[in-house]
């Protein structure tokens, strides 16, 4: 019954759909018009940038814990991206390493370098600025403030910590006016000057340069604005998310707050509905920079509100990502920035082609003298899991970020070897079928249903070290776990779904299906005499009816 549905799966048909797959992979990468892999930083260079941890004083030992906690958080924000093979590691007692492939430097010491201290506060007075900000503000993490500010460089007022406190509190804040110094020193205020953003000062600040850039094409141009203390902490926003509003155009970040925050949120945006411009603006500032300056109109209830302010997807996606992963516990300075090379590399890439190229050919070579005619099959298999492999490579570095690298391509490599044990399987069980008397076509069915088995298991095994290795790696041994996991399963579906079905339609051809010379199924290679086969129907029907016309 076995035999019988196994043939009843008509393998010209598994094929036809297999290759179908295929296309459509194929179809997917032109459309999408990027032909190779992604590569990892030794293949292809990269930046590199270390960044120096200190205290919010500025001075005083790293805590360690404080050190990880801020390379975990690093690590979620550059894996946001969507990149591969990032490398992040701390590096003595108060620096962090990151190393990623295929990312502008600008975009990438920007992502890494914000502390992430979010904060909304109720908007005074705007001007416009034409003053270039510092070299590298975009950048660069807050500075403490200079020996000459004359500004408290510490919170004076302490913050109440039950709810019904805070929103009395609020009150308080809201009611707040600058003295005639805020608005002088507002006044001879530059965008790139240092001043300390302490919640309970009023706060002296530009618009974010990326911004800037989209609103008036070049920060040279820039609005400043004088802030009152502030009225809700970031930490109050419980997500983030990037898109676009249905039936709007422009990218959004939208945020949830949690139950204190959207009592305080209601509460503020009700006060300032009721004000007039500019003072019915509210600022949302990320590490002292406006990111947007939204007017009130009306009382905002629900907890939700919408960063908008000249975003992109990818600026947009950055900042969402940058709050979904919380404040830095450290204050960092981007020490150095680094181009890493590919030269050492590709050398050894070039190496590892060779020796990879070597042992590919090895095993085919092995299997034309054992198996003979059968290392069509086998090289019709490599070919295609190759090609398959490299469509899978291409299509998930452009989708989740996957990135060859050289520890990858090990594990590339290491796939000839799983695809060759799964051949060696399959062939020997039906090896060793024909010689227990089975004719070819049915050693074929009755040794693949006795061998896929072992084939899954094997591959079970493979693919289930690879998910651990995945798990429990960093760096660049997950590129090697990925590649392992990856090929393991075009594995499964090649011996299913490939070499299988063209096995079955190799043996009812006469030189594979009766055993011809060099056909890998030739009698004397089995080591049997013959090579039994059912009788055919007909002489059968013969048989049956010879002695009737002899009665008659």
């Amino acid at each position: 019954m076995a035999t019988t549905a196994a043939r009843r799966r008509h393998p010209g048909r598994i094929l036809i759909a297999f290759f179908i797959v295929l296309a459509i992979l194929a179809t997917i990468v032109i459309a999408s018009r990027v032909y190779t892999p992604k590569l990892g930083l030794d293949l292809s260079g990269g930046t590199t940038i270390t960044l120096t941890a200190s205290n919010t004083t500025g001075s005083g030992n790293i805590d360690a814990e404080s050190l990880e906690q801020a390379r975990t958080i690093i690590q979620q924000r550059v894996d946001s991206l969507g990149v591969g093979e990032a490398e992040i590691t701390t590096s003595g007692n108060n620096q962090i390493q990151v190393s990623v492939p295929n990312v502008q430097q600008d975009r990438l010491v920007e992502m890494v370098g914000q502390t992430a201290q979010l904060e909304f506060r109720m908007v005074y007075q705007t001007q416009q600025a034409t003053a270039a900000p510092a070299e590298g503000q975009a950048v660069s993490l807050p500075q403490p403030a200079s020996e000459t500010s004359t500004r408290p460089a510490e919170a004076t007022t302490e913050l109440p910590t039950d709810d019904a406190g805070r929103l009395e509190f609020l009150q308080t804040q809201l009611q707040w006016t600058p003295s005639e110094t805020d608005t002088t020193d507002f006044t001879s205020y530059e965008c790139g000057d240092s001043i300390p953003d302490v919640w309970d000062q009023p706060l002296f600040a530009c618009l974010r340069d990326d911004i800037a850039q989209v609103n008036y094409g070049s920060t040279a141009y820039n609005d400043k604005f004088l802030l009152g203390p502030r009225i809700i902490e970031g930490n109050l926003v419980e997500s983030a998310q990037a898109g676009i509003p249905q039936n709007e155009l422009s990218w959004v970040v939208t945020l949830d707050f949690t139950n204190l925050g959207a009592e305080l949120f209601a509460d503020a945006t009700s006060y300032l509905s009721t004000q007039t411009e500019p003072m019915n603006q509210f600022a949302i500032v990320l590490d002292g920079k406006v990111i947007s300056a939204p007017r009130v109109t009306e009382t905002i209830p629900d907890g939700n509100a919408q960063i908008t302010g000249s975003f992109n997807q990818e600026t947009a996606t950055n900042l969402a990502s940058v709050l979904n992963y919380g404040a830095l516990p450290l204050a960092f300075e981007v020490s150095n920035v680094d181009n890493v090379s590919a030269s050492l590399g590709r050398d050894q890439l070039t190496v590892g082609l060779i020796a990879g190229g070597i042992g590919l050919l090895l095993v085919i070579g092995f299997c034309v003298l054992y198996y003979r005619g059968l290392a069509v099959a086998v090289v019709a298999s490599l070919a295609v899991a190759a090609i398959a492999t490299y469509l899978l490579m291409v299509l998930l570095g452009e989708s989740v970020g996957f990135a060859l690298s050289l520890p990858a391509l090990a594990g590339a490599v290491v796939a000839i070897g799983m695809t060759a044990d799964s051949f060696v399987i399959f062939f020997e069980r039906v090896r060793d079928e024909a010689r227990e008397g089975r004719s070819i076509r049915t050693a074929v069915e009755t040794g693949w249903e006795k061998a896929r088995r072992t084939i899954l298991i094997a591959d079970a095994v493979s693919l289930l070290s690879a998910v651990i290795l995945f798990i429990l790696s960093i760096g660049a041994v997950k590129g090697f776990a990925f590649t392992l996991g990856l090929t393991t399963l075009v594995d499964i579906a090649m011996i299913f779904y490939f070499t299988k079905p063209l096995v079955s339609l190799l043996v009812k051809t006469p030189f594979f299906g009766e055993g011809k010379k060099f056909s890998g199924f030739e009698p004397e290679h089995l080591g049997v005499a013959a090579t039994r086969r059912p009788r055919p129907r007909r002489s059968s029907i013969a048989a049956t009816t010879a002695p009737a016309a002899k009665e008659a």
